[in-house]
């Protein structure tokens, strides 16, 4: 087999014509090709004129010889298929391991446990998914905020509750196994060919409860509405955890723990670090969501020419007055949601469906902040995304989370709305949002969103909607591991986005595996 990467197939190309184009690209007749599996495409639209998607293709040709006058290409080479081989444990623990989280890196390291014959428990401070979207429904439709089971916490994750986007910076081969893994319980097989897949939120939280199924049918437990406070701790290893369940307090035993809380588990960081687990601060970043009108942006990055093409989408960074400014978590035809898990604060995020049909697009726009500005404390990234969640309640009273025009932002104009209707679930308060942030973050933002504007026309228009504040983008606290992925108390192994080694789905469901193959090789 022959991986053969750049070729070029014209927008609407069907699968029936692969065969044809791949035997053209390599100067063969279609008779010398034996099979032609779709790897990878990708769109290319910087010259609109020649839109055209760019593909990866695995070709079997019918001879060696064949072969050998396909690899005479430049984009061609050997390729040898390598499935991820789950691990297995030599022996049983005296204990069964426990994971804390059931977001992407505590579901994956589970699965990996339940195939090595290692079934884990999983404590989930949050709800099952199918209970959890009714409670987030709830409060989207006014309700109070549930603590414990919301937009942050729960079966699935943040990511629950999101694009579902799964492209990724890390470069490891657990990707495609993790992809694959999403499509085995639910997701489409789009997400294995696309360069830049997403599931969808309404996807998503399907994968999520097929997923829990196949643990529970290997073997795995799942504890529901159960929060961990705190640790027990003997000769500096752990021996058992303190949880909490309604109003009952209970101990359980426990010698080997993957913690993959989420970021937002900000109670547990600050029991950690009273109970001496290593923790240090570390880089996050802070700022607003971003709605355009979807079709201004297709109009502006495709041109007119193009109707049939997917939602545009957009990465883009600046580096204003030396302050790092980017978009991030980018929802194509999505909606602004109100993903708060604490009363008197709001937070923001952004969500699209599998269809990404809505009128808007929207994204983060970030600002990075260091160490350095919150005086490097390992908790004090956490007390600055409090003091920016809860002045953001305050702004509004309480009312609807803040938002301000980019007119008005930049220019001072009144805040008047114009073609984008904001989206934000439940509602939104027009404000000043000048003085919700830090002045370098509020300076850094102003500065940026024109520089994005030369990038894209349109991107700051007046009449685009700022919608804030996004805080959750990343964890500002990293829990130290050694090589093995081991805390320095012993039984402790920090995992995925809350312990601050992944930033995604993707990163994370990788970050879990690759956790759990080194807690096997304890056993």
């Amino acid at each position: 087999m022959i991986k053969i990467n750049n070729v070029k197939l014209p927008l609407g190309a069907k699968d029936s014509e692969y065969p044809a184009a791949v035997a053209e690209f390599l100067h063969l007749s279609p008779q010398k090709i034996k099979t032609v599996t779709l790897f990878k495409k990708s769109l290319d639209y910087r010259r609109r004129e020649q839109a055209h998607y760019c593909c990866t293709f695995l070709v079997e040709l019918c001879s060696p010889s064949d072969e050998q006058i396909a690899l005479k290409n430049k984009n061609a080479a050997p390729f040898t298929p390598t499935p991820y081989a789950w691990p297995t444990a030599a022996r049983l623990p005296a204990q069964r391991p426990v994971i804390v989280g059931a977001g992407p890196a505590g579901l994956f390291a589970a699965l990996t446990l339940c195939k090595a014959g290692v079934p884990p428990l999983i404590i989930e401070q949050g709800e099952p998914v199918e209970k959890r979207q009714k409670t987030v429904q709830r409060f989207w439709q006014g309700g109070a905020v549930d603590p414990l089971s919301n937009v942050q916490f729960g079966e699935g994750g943040a990511g629950t509750f999101s694009d579902g986007k799964l492209n990724t910076g890390i470069k490891d081969p657990l990707i495609r196994t993790v992809l694959k893994t999403f499509v085995e319980f639910g997701a489409s097989k789009d997400i294995l060919t696309d360069a830049k897949p997403h599931i969808g939120t309404d996807v998503l939280r399907r994968v999520v409860f097929n997923m829990r199924q196949e643990i529970l049918r290997l073997g795995g437990e799942y504890l529901f509405s159960t929060k961990v406070t705190g640790l027990s701790l003997q000769n500096g290893r752990l021996a058992g955890l303190i949880c909490q369940q309604e109003k009952k307090a209970i101990t359980l035993p426990c010698s080997h723990l993957i913690l993959a809380i989420g970021n937002a588990a900000r109670p547990l960081f600050y029991h950690l670090a009273e109970q001496g687990v290593p923790l240090c601060a570390k880089a996050f970043a802070v700022g607003v969501r971003i709605e355009h009108l979807q079709a201004r942006l297709d109009a502006a990055q495709y041109g007119p020419n193009h109707p049939s093409l997917p939602p545009s989408d957009y990465k883009l960074a600046a580096h204003p007055a030396g302050r790092g400014v980017y978009t991030f978590c980018m929802c194509p035809g999505g909606v602004v949601v109100n993903a708060s898990d604490t009363a008197g604060s709001y937070v923001t995020n952004g969500m699209s469906y599998k269809a990404r049909n809505g009128q808007n697009a929207n994204a983060a726009v970030l600002v990075s902040v260091l160490p350095e500005d919150f005086g490097q404390s390992p908790l004090g990234g956490i007390v600055l995304q409090q003091q920016i969640e809860q002045a953001a309640y305050r702004l509004t009273g309480g009312k609807g989370l803040p938002a301000q025009t980019v007119g008005s932002f930049l220019h001072g104009a009144k805040n008047q709305i114009g073609s984008v209707t904001p989206t934000a679930l439940p509602n939104c308060v027009f404000t000043n949002l000048a003085g919700l942030f830090p002045p370098f973050v509020t300076a850094a933002l102003q500065a940026g969103l024109p520089l994005f504007g030369q990038k894209i026309k349109g991107f700051d228009a007046a009449d685009a909607v700022l919608t804030a504040p996004e805080t959750r983008s990343s964890s500002p606290v990293r829990i130290l591991r050694n090589e093995n992925f081991q805390s320095a108390v012993q039984g402790i192994f920090p995992c995925g986005e809350g312990a601050g080694y992944a930033g995604g789905i993707t990163s994370s469901a990788v970050d879990g595996i690759h956790c759990a193959e080194k807690l096997i090789g304890q056993f």
